[in-house]
């Protein structure tokens, strides 16, 4: 049913709450997920080499975590940095909520689960980590990213994992040739490989 997809703005099925244990941020936490958001059982594959290999935010600001599903990135970021300010965003209303929960249960003050049109225009970003959800389909996944890529502070960077079996090297054509390497755009490149999946770095020059 389309009302299952992670990617709907309100899932149709009764909300269904579960309880789980994850690593974050160097430590087990306890943590809740529930049905209809994207993997509700354990950190995905890609999401752990997004975890494990890109550089973590420092400094403070406003950092995003595009497509944040339950939370773990927005989890992992907060902590690694609890003078930032994290945009846990996300169209799935269930996936925001059980971010705010998350949070809750760790503490954390400096996230906010938030629906992308609640994000207010004048924020920028000091980085952007994401997970993008490939299967809404390429012309949704390019709207999404020429929306939030040129929000990027001058000298930050955004870290997209995607799959190498479900598009990675296209994508990052694609970036290549929409932000092309010019005073105010984005260098894109490879930055890590692992597990089959490909992390991708936009830097937006100083």
């Amino acid at each position: 049913m389309a009302s299952e997809h992670y990617f709907s703005s309100t899932p149709g099925s009764d909300l269904k709450l579960r309880q789980i244990t994850v690593k974050i941020a160097g430590h087990i936490r306890a943590v809740t997920t529930a049905n209809a958001i994207f993997s509700p059982e354990h950190i995905d594959t890609g999401t752990k080499v997004l975890m494990r290999e890109a550089p973590l935010p420092s400094g403070g600001g406003d950092v995003l975590d595009l497509g944040c599903g339950w939370g773990p990135i927005s989890l992992h970021l907060a902590l690694a940095d609890p003078t930032a300010t994290v945009w846990a965003v996300d169209v799935n209303e269930r996936a925001l909520e059980l971010v705010r929960m998350n949070a809750a249960g760790l503490g954390l003050t400096n996230i906010n689960a938030v629906l992308p049109a609640d994000v207010p225009d004048s924020v920028v970003f000091a980085g952007i980590w994401s997970n993008p959800p490939i299967r809404v389909g390429k012309a949704e996944l390019h709207t999404m990213l020429e929306h939030w890529l040129p929000r990027l502070k001058p000298g930050s960077d955004a870290w997209l994992v995607v799959q190498r079996n479900l598009g990675s090297d296209s994508l990052h054509r694609w970036l290549a040739e929409e932000f092309p390497a010019q005073p105010g755009a984005l260098e894109v490149s490879r930055y890590a490989t692992d597990k089959g999946f490909r992390i991708l770095q936009a830097h937006k020059p100083a």
